[in-house]
């Protein structure tokens, strides 16, 4: 189990201690302190000798998880934050699933969100029901461009799929969807059994709202890079969405090399205009066949009335369309 950690006050024993309760009791928890100055990991009660810890080599969360996985000594690698409570059966569960798929490579958790100060937003509700609706490998599959469909605190990774990917990298966007957009293309298949196995936290403070690298814009510079690498090949690219989102997807793509030959929308005020000098079209028009199709649509409902109207044309998803939003 790996935790990094930088100043983690009074939520890091919880979280330790939700480690150290699991009803799977072989594991060894290695908590790096990323250079804190609070004293919190100095607190943590060394009676267990399953918790090992030591001080980051270099500086960051990268930097962190690679020391740590160098560190561990199992064949599994598996992920958990300094203010999130793992209920006690998740890593049994997670076990007990890997084995009974033994295809997969990597293994997430059903979360459930929760603040200290009070409900969370409908956004965040909705957000909660889509990723813990991702279980199977080829429903992370075909969202894999839409968002990360792993929360990192609950991942368990083969080592050796670790290993063979080389591990975490800082490329200027999210470490862990930098990792799972690797694993999909190199055909790692991922998945999660069924129910809640950790209480995710969120707060004002967490990295996903204060962290350059969890911005909009990053995400889409990533989504950006591996589409160019994966599916879209020499193909020409549509973007169905002219909104600002699709712009920036567009320049993300052009930086790319990407063929990205115009944009598909439903608004009448755009069709038949121009979005980064290239044409808006009616998705009632003749599209060619040899275009693949980026959906760059984030508005609630618009991937259920999308998909079926490109299925009907014909289009299978993952081959000649994705959704990137």
């Amino acid at each position: 189990m790996l935790l990094p950690v930088r100043n983690g006050g009074a939520l890091l024993g919880p979280a330790v201690e939700s480690i150290l309760a699991q009803t799977l009791q072989d594991l060894e928890l290695i908590v790096i302190d990323d250079h804190s100055a609070d004293g919190a990991v100095q607190a943590l009660p060394r009676t267990d000798p399953r918790l090992r810890i030591a001080a980051n080599p270099g500086r960051g969360l990268v930097a962190a998880l690679n020391a740590a996985a160098a560190l561990a000594r199992a064949p599994l690698l598996a992920r958990m934050d300094a203010d999130d409570i793992a209920l006690e059966q998740r890593l049994q569960r997670q076990l007990e699933h890997l084995e009974r798929y033994p295809a997969l490579g990597i293994v997430g958790a059903e979360v459930e969100i929760f603040r200290d100060d009070g409900p969370l937003g409908e956004g965040y509700r909705r957000y909660q029901r889509w990723i813990n609706g991702l279980r199977e490998p080829a429903a992370i599959a075909r969202a894999i461009f839409i968002e990360s469909p792993i929360p990192h605190p609950t991942a368990l990774i083969r080592r050796e799929v670790f290993a063979r990917l080389g591990g975490y990298r800082d490329r200027g966007w999210a470490e862990d969807y930098d990792l799972w957009l690797r694993a999909h293309a190199d055909r790692i298949a991922m998945g999660k059994p069924a129910g809640v196995l950790l209480r995710w936290r969120d707060s004002d403070g967490r990295c996903s709202r204060v962290d350059a690298r969890y911005r909009t814009e990053r995400f889409l510079r990533a989504k950006a890079h591996f589409l160019a690498r994966t599916l879209l090949g020499d193909h020409p690219v549509l973007l169905w969405g002219a909104g600002e989102t699709g712009a920036q997807l567009c320049d993300a793509l052009d930086g790319e090399g990407a063929r990205v030959v115009g944009f598909i929308d439903v608004d009448p005020r755009k069709i038949g205009g121009r979005k980064r000098g290239r044409p808006v079209l009616d998705p009632q028009a003749g599209l060619r066949r040899e275009e693949f199709i980026v959906v760059a649509v984030g508005a609630r409902g618009a991937r259920s009335l999308i998909r079926p109207h490109l299925c009907d044309s014909g289009r299978e998803e993952g081959e000649d369309f994705v959704f990137a939003a």
